[in-house]
């Protein structure tokens, strides 16, 4: 074991609690260099990454491998042009090639934006053009390549399209009982072990092959010049209106995960990390690879294609995870498991992060676990920010505490310091700039500087603070519900409702009243065997008044089928509140 987080951070701890936390590096600092590869050299067998997928193929990488893969990537990428501070669209799923390109990107000095796979032509056209991307290494599962396709011409900065063919993907067709067909994508156990890795060719007119031109690459790369203060990632924001923006972040980012890893998710390097999150949104970096190889833990990657609770639980006894993070809405999925049914023997920690977290899960999940689950928050623009560190004793429904590495604060609009108990804008201080948070918004000076000034980062996220120093969430800043002079937020009202056994899903948002400036509203999605009655809308209401403060009610409740999301699954409450406005504007037309 090398110990390396110890060469980039410096920390005290009072009574067993992190008290201070700073991190420092060398200007030429670069993840895939000085942690990975140092790793391979020095400890090489250490394991790295356990892989799997639905169709049955699996494969341990140790840190040598890292290593290889990585430079037989970026000896490609480089002679396809990709150099340092070019922009690199990544859809890649959760295939083991993303961890590859990954490295290699950041041992060319290059820029990697990730994006999710669901991105559809408007989406993927907005990003190459907004973005500047020189090249675009995909997934050929999925129709990705086909989107591409259909708006490159467009897209005049787009030189490069390289393909990866994944062999499954959770995507192969099976029989009735599950089987694999025959002809199928996936070829299971047959593609294990060495030899299987990258095996398969992709083939597309005007695309370049990965798998074939990285094995057919050499595996000697030297040392290039990088700088730590160089633009290294960039992820689209998932933003609940508008166009996203684009999150910039250096190096320092990935040294800003060690807080993340060490002392949130609670990584060793003897254990095994399970996070579940696709390689398109931030939260797989948070979990999947910069704080926990920090930390030379092994991480688990399952690369299925529909979220199943019973096959994650499945996985956490069959390969003895120990520490375990996914978002609130996964939790919930698994309440709806036989959880008592699965071996979770071996899990020793969980955590959270994402959306805030409901006390009713916190508790299904200590009563069938005996694991408390540590709530974290942060955004794409930052690490981890707030949250119930190791060894704290966390609080149902806060997001814990500010960590060290960051000055936290709850501001109003006019800059002051809230009161405790009183709500306001959740703000990191940038003056000093710390490790880890963004950069700003690429070629977006206007929003940049809308979010980061008077020496603040303002997150656009609502909270107070009790008296013992704990941040509780209200929501975002366009989320809160100015009703009757009152500033009402959803989480603890959809909180109150996700505990009545009617109440699968549910959104809080304001309506337009002429009273009241905005009366409560929630949109409801129905647990199995329940309907929509006037009976049940009294039950409910009657039920959020008994558990809150009465003014919270909501007055006004509509069932459906769905809730409107971002393609990363995050409720869009705006996507509601836009549609009463307009119903409330008719109304006023009649």
């Amino acid at each position: 074991m090398r110990r390396i987080n110890e060469r980039f951070v410096t920390e005290t701890y009072e009574d067993g609690l992190l008290s201070s936390f700073d991190v420092h590096c060398e200007d030429d600092y670069n993840f895939g260099y000085d942690v990975v590869d140092d790793i391979a050299v020095n400890d090489p067998a250490r394991r790295a990454m356990v892989w799997c997928n639905p169709e049955g193929e699996e494969h341990i990488f140790i840190f040598a491998d890292m290593k290889t893969w990585s430079d037989k990537t970026a000896n490609f990428l480089a002679e396809s042009g990709i150099g340092r501070g070019d922009k690199v669209l990544v859809i890649l799923r959760r295939h083991y090639q993303f961890w590859f390109v990954a490295l290699a990107l950041a041992k060319l000095g290059a820029v990697m934006v990730p994006a999710t796979f669901m991105l559809k032509e408007h989406d993927m056209s907005y990003r190459l053009n907004r973005a500047g991307i020189k090249a675009v290494i995909a997934t050929s599962a999925g129709e990705v390549a086909d989107i591409v396709d259909a708006v490159v011409d467009e897209c005049p900065t787009v030189e490069t399209l390289i393909l990866v063919e994944p062999a499954g993907a959770g995507l192969t067709e099976r029989d009735e009982d599950g089987a694999l067909l025959d002809g199928g994508r996936g070829f299971g156990p047959g593609l294990s072990g060495p030899e299987g890795i990258c095996a398969l060719p992709a083939q597309r007119d005007g695309w370049l092959d990965f798998n074939t031109s990285v094995r057919m690459a050499s595996d000697i790369f030297e040392r290039r010049e990088t700088s730590a203060a160089d633009p290294m990632l960039m992820y689209f924001s998932s933003g609940t209106s508008g166009n996203p923006k684009m999150v910039l972040h250096d190096s320092l980012y990935s040294l800003g995960h060690l807080m993340t890893a060490k002392h949130w998710h609670n990584v060793r390097p003897d254990g095994l990390h399970f996070t579940i999150a696709d390689t398109g949104w931030g939260k797989a970096v948070w979990g999947k690879f910069y704080g926990q190889w920090l930390m030379e833990a092994c991480v688990l990657t399952y690369d299925f294609d529909r979220f199943h609770a019973g096959e994650i639980l499945d996985l956490i006894g069959r390969y003895d995870v120990t520490t375990f993070c996914a978002p609130p809405t996964m939790y919930r999925l698994m309440m709806q498991e036989d959880l008592d049914a699965f071996d979770l023997s071996t899990l020793e920690y969980s955590t959270t992060a994402g959306e805030a977290l409901n006390p009713d899960l916190f508790d299904f999940w200590k009563e069938h676990t005996g694991l408390t689950i540590f709530e974290g928050f942060g955004q794409t623009e930052t690490p981890l920010t707030i949250g119930n560190l190791t060894n704290s004793t966390p609080r149902p429904g806060s997001m814990g505490k500010p960590v060290p590495l960051y000055e936290v604060a709850i501001l109003r609009e006019d800059g002051t310091v809230c009161d405790t108990g009183e709500t306001g804008e959740i703000c990191i201080s940038i003056d000093p700039h710390p490790a880890g948070i963004m950069m700003g918004y690429y070629a977006d000076p206007d929003k940049t500087a809308a979010a980061m000034h008077d020496g603040w980062y303002h997150t656009g996220d609502t909270a107070w603070k009790d008296e013992d120093g704990y941040y509780w969430y209200v929501g975002r800043n366009d989320d809160v519900i100015k009703s009757s002079g009152y500033r009402i937020g959803p989480f603890e009202i959809e909180s109150v409702l996700l505990e009545h056994d009617a109440v699968k899903e549910c959104a809080v948002t304001g309506v337009p009243d002429e009273l009241r400036g905005a009366a409560v509203k929630a949109t409801v999605v129905l647990a199995s065997g329940f309907a929509p009655t006037d009976g049940l809308t009294r039950e409910l209401q009657t039920w959020v008044k008994s558990q809150t403060a009465p003014y919270k009610y909501p007055r006004i409740i509509e069932y459906v089928e769905e809730l409107p999301r971002t393609v990363n699954g995050k409720i869009r409450r705006v996507a509601i509140r836009e549609a009463d406005e307009e119903a409330h504007v008719a109304e006023g037309l009649v």
